[in-house]
């Protein structure tokens, strides 16, 4: 008797984990980079500060990013999820890192 997974299903839980590692990373980089540049801007603190308080953050995005990945639908909503956000914020990065003092 065989067991093994239908390659449909074995393909789709690849596709999330791949999701959870890139996207996951790309989407906690830049929520990270954001959160340091704009916690000076809200908070009033330190650069520093900022950074390591970013960096706190991130780690916490990242473990919310791989349990979203496969709790979502399918594995392209999984990606757009996880892409569309971190491109948002990328941009919004790169808008506010161009006018930094």
């Amino acid at each position: 008797m065989r067991l093994s997974a239908p390659l449909a299903y074995r393909l789709g839980v690849g596709s999330r984990a791949l999701a959870a590692i890139i996207g996951g990373y790309l989407l906690a980089a830049a929520s990270g980079a954001l959160l340091a540049l704009l916690l000076p801007r809200v908070l009033g603190t330190g650069r520093a500060d900022a950074v390591i308080g970013a960096t706190l953050a991130s780690f916490a995005i990242y473990a919310g990013a791989v349990i979203w990945v496969f709790a979502a639908r399918s594995a392209a909503r999984a990606w757009l999820g996880l892409l569309l956000p971190a491109a948002g914020m990328a941009a919004i990065v790169y808008l506010l890192y161009r006018n930094v003092p």
